[in-house]
């Protein structure tokens, strides 16, 4: 069984990764902690432009995972990290069904996000009605 915990780094999402590394240590599951890059922002931006942004989110995206990683395994949980590229629902839907996750975990936003509270409600209800897989929502303390 592998849950897919996605994560943007920061304060906030180690509520997301630590409440993976719970519900791994209680079903004995693997762990997947998911970054995704998005630089369609840049749309109008010269194309070694892009190449470098993606690269350095990249990196930063890496390190952020490494860190998740090494916190699961100092739990004894079995972990790896994996990073796409495009628009953040497409690429966690991809995600999941190629590694046949068997359960999501979403973090929420925290107070200086643009995502709002209703549109990971709302993630969570479509990927679990799509895919029928459970998603789990991490709510911040």
């Amino acid at each position: 069984m592998t849950i897919l915990c996605a994560t943007r780094g920061g304060e906030h999402a180690i509520y997301a990764q630590q409440k993976a590394i719970e519900l791994a240590t209680e079903r004995n599951d693997d762990i997947i902690f998911f970054y995704v890059t998005d630089v369609s922002f840049l749309n109008h931006a010269g194309a070694a432009i892009l190449v470098d942004v993606e690269a350095e989110l990249d990196k930063m995206a890496e390190f952020l995972l490494l860190m998740a990683k090494e916190r699961a395994e100092k739990a004894g949980v079995k972990a790896d990290t994996l990073i796409e590229h495009g628009v953040f629902r497409n690429a966690l839907k991809r995600a999941a069904v190629n590694i046949d996750a068997t359960t999501i975990v979403l973090g929420t936003p925290d107070e200086t996000s643009i995502t709002e509270r209703e549109f990971i409600d709302q993630l969570a209800a479509d990927l679990h009605n799509e895919l029928g897989i459970e998603v789990v929502i991490a709510d911040n303390p």
